[in-house]
């Protein structure tokens, strides 16, 4: 399996897809990646995304969650489809952390929140999982959610890696 995006170019993602873009719900970007996927399994059912900044275990103690997709059924995700469509659903990401001063509540940020590396560039991980079910989540999910469901139905999987510069 191949997973591939446009708003990513030699590695680097482009500015408008974070701190640096136009969209936000209160100080979150919202303006989601898009997404191809290809050479996946011909069972695949559906496909989970989960976007993750390690590199901010440093800064706050743990991986930022940005973004948590389940229940897509399309091998591709729209630019700002996080905003626009309807057809998968999302998870609460680490917008509503209560490290934050004024956190999102749990539905708020139930979408992408985009990259806002406070100390200096981060690297960030979008793993795909080809999976041979429709999982039982409901819009909000937590990601430990989507791990504990995918839990035996994941029949591929493949990291991509970029950078968001500070």
């Amino acid at each position: 399996m191949i997973v591939i995006s446009s708003g990513i170019v030699d590695g680097i993602i482009d500015k408008k897809y974070g701190t640096y873009g136009t969209q936000f719900l209160k100080d979150m970007p919202t303006y989601s990646l898009p997404l191809t996927i290809k050479e996946y399994p011909r069972e695949t059912k559906t496909f989970a995304v989960i976007m993750e900044d390690k590199d901010a275990i440093p800064v706050v103690g743990c991986s930022w969650l940005h973004w948590s997709v389940a229940n897509l059924t399309k091998d591709s995700v729209a630019e700002n489809a996080s905003i626009s469509r309807k057809d998968f659903i999302q998870g609460t990401n680490s917008w509503s952390s209560s490290l934050l001063p004024q956190p999102l509540d749990r539905y708020e940020a139930a979408r992408y929140g985009g990259p806002t590396p406070p100390d200096k560039s981060h690297s960030y991980e979008i793993h795909v999982f080809a999976l041979d079910i429709s999982l039982d989540l409901d819009n909000g999910f937590y990601v430990n959610e989507l791990y504990k469901a995918m839990d035996g139905h994941v029949i591929a999987q493949y990291t991509l890696k970029a950078v968001y510069n500070k």
